[in-house]
């Protein structure tokens, strides 16, 4: 970061940080997401241990599965990496990416909690050491409705300010959705619904984040 770079991400956030509104919004949210997240294991846990629906996915069949868990994780990590140097760059990027997550693990919860169902065929457990932490004890294959990792990337690429950084962590969000389908780690629709459900997430995370 140049000296004027990071004067302007300095002064960004000692003008948000004067602001009250600003400084509990951020406190609250982060508190909420360390509550979500402390409930994850026991939510991912219970979910794995019941029945669900197998699906007969014709797009999954038509792809041989391969472990590509380490392309996966590459590109979800260096996303988030770009994510943390914009974050300390601009607080709106934060606030707005904090409260629309936090929308989207409530969602995804739901939505997983409304359609259960079985581990497609063949399907490749995806080794991400420092992901699967927030899975509990075992190995989860049941979080399927819809994609976590695709919608992730997603958001980021939506709170992403620079049309640059957009188009780069977009591509990476398609590459995740590709990825996971060809490791059979989730059904095709739990991919093509991502963007959707997180395009209405962020509107969301993004009014309250906003206001």
């Amino acid at each position: 970061m140049s000296v004027h770079a990071k004067q302007t991400a300095n002064q960004k956030w000692k003008e948000a940080w004067a602001s009250r509104r600003f400084r509990n919004k951020l406190i609250i949210g982060l508190i909420t997401i360390a509550a979500v997240l402390s409930v994850f294991p026991i939510f991912f846990q219970v979910i794995e241990r019941r029945r669900g629906v197998l699906l007969h996915d014709w797009v999954l069949s038509m792809i041989p599965a391969h472990d590509v868990s380490i392309f996966i994780f590459l590109l979800i990590w260096a996303s988030t990496l770009l994510m943390l140097v914009r974050f300390v760059q601009d607080p709106q990027i934060l606030q707005r990416f904090l409260w629309s997550y936090i929308s989207l693990c409530l969602v995804r919860m739901i939505t997983i909690g409304l359609f259960p169902l079985e581990p497609p065929e063949h399907l490749i457990p995806l080794a991400d050491p420092i992901a699967n932490s927030f899975y509990g004890t075992h190995f989860v294959t049941r979080d399927l409705f819809f994609s976590g990792h695709t919608a992730t990337v997603f958001l980021m690429a939506l709170c992403l300010k620079r049309q640059s950084d957009k188009g780069l962590i977009f591509f990476a969000s398609l590459c995740i959705g590709v990825l996971v389908l060809v490791q059979h780690v989730h059904y095709s629709i739990d991919v093509i619904a991502a963007p959707f459900l997180t395009a209405g997430v962020y509107w969301l995370g993004r009014k309250v984040a906003d206001i």
